[in-house]
């Protein structure tokens, strides 16, 4: 019988482009879709994929779709804890134990919310295998903690009936595969600013220093470990070990400024190559965004520094696709596309 795969956020950037590698690494697989709204060419490009009607505070709808799935694949909002819960006790309702596969996000270990190294390099590298006693006990304000919260608590009185993976991407850059929303969030709200103060800019020395991974890499990963999951499990590690972190490479937001000053130039964008040191003023000032103060203080001045130690160990995992740096201009244009 072929596995079940419920699969959520299929509109998003990162779940738009899960679900276009499942189905088209594995045809064979029987994949349904939360789905708010039906993009227009869905049923012809994913002739076989289920819709499922609902959206993420549809408790009753997701936790049937999922106690009807063998892999649910949630990549949806990663702080919604309804959705999350709905999601396990429909997983838990299983004869035998399924998989949950958890987006999460490296803000997780940010350290935006201090000043202590706002604009500096934090020498602090966090391990998927070594670190996850401290992530464990990350205080309830980081990024994500709610959710992971959960999971853990999951873990712990129920790690018999069900097995977890929690997915957590560093800055992610490139093209998605999905129908709707193809862009990730940096490039673009970095352009937007830059447009605004006439020049690229870092805080402070501009040394802080973040993770990223190609799009295109990061499915590599979800595929291996969606793949383990529909064969029950094995060549992957789950519950208390299951944490994948999924970085490539790492830049200073200085480097990331320098590189793109010739591209916005070329396009437009600015006059001059020029940049300019930002101060806390101007930087409380930039995206603005209710749900989340201090955005900017997270994307443009603070450290998330990564390694995918469980991924490389167990499928030799290493960045293949174009570098953030190679992508920038290309990011650049599909950025100025939408604005």
């Amino acid at each position: 019988m072929a596995p079940r795969i419920f699969i959520t956020g299929g509109t998003g950037y990162i779940g738009g482009s899960v679900l276009d590698t499942i189905v088209r690494a594995h045809p064979e697989y029987h994949v349904s879709a939360l789905l708010r709204k039906v993009p227009e060419a869905f049923s012809s490009t994913y002739p076989n994929v289920q819709v499922v009607s609902g959206d993420y505070d549809s408790w009753d709808v997701l936790e049937k779709a999922a106690s009807e799935a063998d892999v649910v694949v949630h990549n949806g909002d990663s702080d919604h804890e309804p959705s999350l819960r709905a999601l396990i006790a429909g997983l838990l309702r299983r004869p035998t134990p399924g998989h949950l596969i958890h987006l999460s996000g490296t803000g997780i270990v940010s350290d935006f919310q201090s000043p202590d190294y706002l604009g500096k390099k934090n020498p602090k590298v966090w391990s998927d295998v070594s670190s996850l006693s401290e992530i464990a006990s990350l205080p309830a304000n980081a990024l994500h903690r709610n959710t992971e919260v959960i999971l853990n608590q999951t873990v712990a009185e129920h790690g018999d009936k069900i097995k977890i993976a929690i997915m957590c991407p560093p800055d992610i850059y490139g093209k998605g595969r999905g129908l709707v929303k193809t862009w990730s969030a940096y490039v673009p709200m970095f352009v937007k600013e830059v447009r605004g103060l006439g020049a690229v800019f870092w805080y402070g020395e501009g040394e802080n220093t973040r993770s990223w991974v190609h799009i295109e890499d990061l499915m590599s990963l979800y595929l291996n470990v969606v793949e383990a999951a529909a064969a029950g499990g094995g060549g992957a590690e789950w519950n208390d070990k299951g944490y994948y972190f999924a970085s490539t490479q790492e830049h200073t937001q200085r480097s990331v400024a320098e590189a793109s000053a010739p591209v916005l130039k070329r396009l437009g964008v600015m006059e001059k190559s020029e940049h300019v040191q930002v101060g806390n003023e101007q930087l409380a000032a930039m995206v603005s965004y209710a749900r989340w103060p201090g955005l900017a203080r997270y994307l443009f001045a603070s450290n998330s520094r990564t390694v995918p130690d469980r991924a490389k160990r167990l499928f030799g995992y290493e960045g293949k696709a174009p570098s953030l740096l190679e992508c920038l201009e290309a990011d650049t244009v599909d950025a100025l596309g939408r604005m």
